[in-house]
């Protein structure tokens, strides 16, 4: 990636990450203005994305523990993403470059959509033992 665009990169990333922490007063009033999930409502059973939203506000509250019940993944994947845009960001305005990864390997695959499919089954279980 040029020097350019990893620099707007890290100014982008930090940009959201500081946009979502000042909408996150306004996530309940965001959140209810949302539709309820097609799929659970189709098939009673909750999708693999089912509860992002309740994890990005438990997080905005400050209770991470709660955000992990909820959707473990969305948990992880909006702190990480916050976390690194401030990192980006700081990392940005100090001058510095940011540490690129390589590429994702191809061994990273089968992991990764384990980790979708563990994920989903533990919401799909939490679901069912909520009845």
């Amino acid at each position: 990636m040029a020097d350019a665009s990893v620099r707007q990169l890290g100014l982008l990333w930090g940009g959201a990450a500081l946009l979502l922490l000042a909408l996150a007063p306004f996530g309940p009033w965001l959140a209810a203005a949302l539709p309820p999930c097609p799929f659970l409502a189709l098939t009673g059973l909750p999708c693999a994305a089912c509860g992002t939203t309740r994890a990005a506000l438990s997080l905005a509250e400050g209770r991470p523990l709660a955000a992990l019940a909820v959707n473990p993944l969305a948990a992880l994947g909006w702190g990480a993403a916050v976390a690194g845009g401030l990192a980006a960001l700081l990392l940005r305005l100090a001058g510095r470059p940011l540490p690129l990864l390589p590429g994702w390997p191809h061994r990273w695959r089968w992991p990764l959509a384990a980790a979708l499919v563990a994920n989903w089954l533990y919401l799909v279980a939490r679901h069912l033992t909520a009845r």
